[in-house]
């Protein structure tokens, strides 16, 4: 990691709500999910607020060798947001501790305040983490 990944970065990430991303989209196999409204799926929210942390850090990380993984999440989920709004997640760097980093997030979708919480990434090194991987996937189910 750099020198420059310090508490205090910020970062605005915007994407536009489409049908494959909503309720039914998250898990096609449970034909409950499939009978859910077609909002954006708080699954794929969590998704969306990870990749607007990613997108903050990633200039301050020996990128690609240096990745980060999501280790917990802590968000609520306060308004329902069909396709085709646009949603923007604010993401805010507040703690480095060694190779932990957690982040303060919201995310908006231009007429409701859809989500706020805290999110915790870690800093891998995607070699060693592929190759650690590789050998737990040996054990993957038929």
């Amino acid at each position: 990691m750099k020198d420059t990944l310090k508490p205090g970065i910020e970062y605005v990430h915007k994407f536009c709500v489409p049908q494959s991303k909503t309720v039914p989209a998250l898990y096609p196999e449970s034909e409950e999910f499939v009978a859910m409204p077609e909002v954006f799926a708080t699954g794929f929210l969590v998704g969306f607020l990870e990749w607007a942390c990613i997108k903050a850090v990633k200039p301050h990380l020996d990128w690609p060798s240096e990745q980060t993984v999501g280790t917990h999440i802590d968000v609520s989920h306060l308004a329902a947001t069909p396709p085709g709004l646009e949603v923007t997640a604010k993401v805010k760097l507040v703690e480095v501790d060694g190779r932990r980093l957690v982040f303060e997030v919201e995310a908006h979708d231009g007429v409701d305040l859809i989500s706020r919480g805290k999110h915790e990434r870690f800093i891998i090194n995607k070699e060693k983490f592929d190759a650690k991987m590789k050998q737990k996937a040996s054990s993957k189910c038929a």
